[in-house]
């Protein structure tokens, strides 16, 4: 399986920005976004599951979304009302499973390449 994330950029604060990651290969459970920041360590933001349950970190409730197309076997991460400390690398990630501890970094068996996006304030 191989996961190929985009959609990071350039915004300022209170802006939005759109990630995209496309899976090929199998069909996955589950999807997630992570982020890691410079000098921190990785941080769940959201994951999607096969049955369409949504889980959140909770930096990020309220402000992002996160959505699935199983067809295009793709998930979404809109991003909106964004702070500067939210600049990180963005991962994606699949799993095969389920699994009821999708905020866990290890749960997955796929990552994608990561995505920069940078929140000028």
């Amino acid at each position: 399986v191989q996961l190929q994330a985009s959609g990071g950029g350039l915004v300022q604060a209170g802006g939005s920005l759109r990630l995209s990651c496309a899976a090929s290969g199998r069909t996955l459970y589950a999807m997630g976004w992570f982020r890691r920041a410079p000098g921190k360590e990785r941080e769940f933001i959201a994951a999607v599951s096969w049955t369409g349950g949504t889980y959140y970190g909770d930096s990020v409730k309220g402000r992002f979304t996160i959505s699935r197309d199983i067809a295009k076997n793709t998930v979404y991460l809109q991003m909106n009302s964004l702070k500067p400390e939210d600049t990180a690398v963005y991962y994606c990630a699949g799993r095969l499973r389920s699994s009821t501890y999708l905020y866990l970094g290890t749960m997955y068996d796929y990552w994608g390449q990561g995505t920069q996006v940078t929140v000028s304030s």
